[in-house]
């Protein structure tokens, strides 16, 4: 008889080491669930593909790759590379839309404060924006007789004034517009500011309506200024005058 309760209690014992032990899970509403350690064994964790290391080390091995063949490319002094070094150039400042890519940053994720500055004039979508004149004068040279933009006479020492927000997308020496500032809108037109006497702006810089930019051309006499004025809108110049009414 002894040995046959030991016998079941063999058996007994046995089959508890084989089952697996459960775990109780707390519900939010207080219920005890008995959860066995099986439950989780099937269970598979994806991993978002932004965090996938071979996904990773693929695109930033891509990346190298490219920065390295442009830093070669305008390392070369070839006349068979200048082509190529022009159109990179022109990709990475013209084609690029900056203040609207601003815009649509902060109209999705609000004001980045650590990159960009607080921008309250950027006009609502749709909304027809509202310039400012860059300086009060009159025209000496009108559109049609330049072609491309206007040459306005105006006080001497005045200032140069942005029509609308915008970034700066070249700050420097042009050929046939001198010191020249080109403004870039959320809209992809341009204003074009020239013959400056000085420039007080960088490259890159994001201004606000009527910020200041430069100073206009003094003239011989010390007695007027002067300034060249365009506005290039689908990648062609449009009279500036039907923008912004200077006279």
């Amino acid at each position: 008889m002894g040995n046959d309760l030991d016998e079941i209690r063999k058996r007994l014992n046995s089959r508890k080491k084989q089952r697996q032990p459960a775990r109780s899970v707390v519900r939010t509403d207080g219920v005890i669930d008995k959860v066995s350690s099986s439950s989780f064994q099937g269970a598979e964790v994806k991993v978002h593909p932004l965090f996938n290391k071979q996904s990773f080390l693929i695109r930033s091995m891509i990346a190298a790759c490219l920065f390295l063949s442009v830093g070669i490319l305008f390392k070369v002094d070839s006349e068979r590379a200048a082509p190529v070094q022009g159109y990179v150039s022109d990709l990475m400042v013209e084609d690029f839309q900056f203040a609207t890519v601003k815009d649509w940053y902060e109209g999705k994720f609000g004001n980045p404060v650590a990159l960009f500055p607080t921008a309250p004039e950027l006009e609502t979508a749709g909304e027809k924006p509202v310039y400012a004149l860059p300086a009060s004068g009159r025209v000496l040279e009108n559109f049609e007789t330049t072609g491309k933009g206007i040459m306005v006479e105006t006080v001497l020492s005045s200032e140069v004034e942005a029509i609308n927000t915008g970034v700066v997308t070249y700050a420097g020496n042009k050929e046939g517009t001198g010191q020249t500032v080109v403004v870039q809108h959320t809209d992809g037109s341009e204003s074009w500011y020239g013959m400056l006497e000085s420039i007080d702006v960088a490259l890159y810089d994001f201004v606000q309506t009527k910020d200041k930019l430069g100073s206009v051309m003094n003239s011989e006499d010390g007695e007027t200024g002067t300034f060249y004025f365009a506005i290039k809108k689908n990648e062609a110049f449009i009279d500036p005058l039907q923008v912004v009414p200077i006279e």
